[in-house]
């Protein structure tokens, strides 16, 4: 069975999990948030799809990036005044923002830290999820 098979089987799974279908589109929206995995603006994932679906409208690439972080295939990711990224990475980590080139990259983080940063929280609160994000630029080598 090809990864690809796999992805489309879990997606259609997860889409009817939470109540949708699965539509050409969608999977093509998917699919495409898989293949190049930088976090990209929907009218960036627009953009891609166009190239495989030349009829698909930006209306129904927005449709199936909410449908696909409503049931939990996709995270949404937010900077201050830019617009919202999509990341399929479902595995706890943080993100960081590169001020110079624009571009987020994946921050793995150890259980552990994790734990220490919803020990941290006041007393009587639990946290479901955790966002960290980094910001700054890449040091250079030389």
């Amino acid at each position: 069975m090809s990864t690809a098979t796999i992805h489309s089987d879990a997606l259609a799974q997860r889409l009817v999990d939470s109540g949708l279908r699965s539509t050409p589109q969608r999977e093509v929206v998917y699919g495409v948030l898989l293949k190049k995995r930088d976090h990209p603006t929907a009218d960036e994932v627009f953009a891609r799809v166009k190239a495989e679906r030349p009829g698909i409208s930006l209306a129904t690439v927005y449709n199936c990036l909410e449908a696909l972080v409503s049931c939990d295939l996709v995270r949404t990711v937010n900077f201050e005044r830019s617009p919202t990224r999509y990341c399929p990475n479902l595995r706890p980590h943080a993100h960081f923002h590169d001020v110079q080139t624009g571009k987020t990259h994946d921050v793995d983080l150890p259980p552990q830290l994790l734990e220490q940063v919803r020990a941290v929280l006041p007393r009587g609160f639990d946290a479901n999820s955790v966002e960290i994000i980094f910001r700054g630029k890449a040091r250079h080598a030389r």
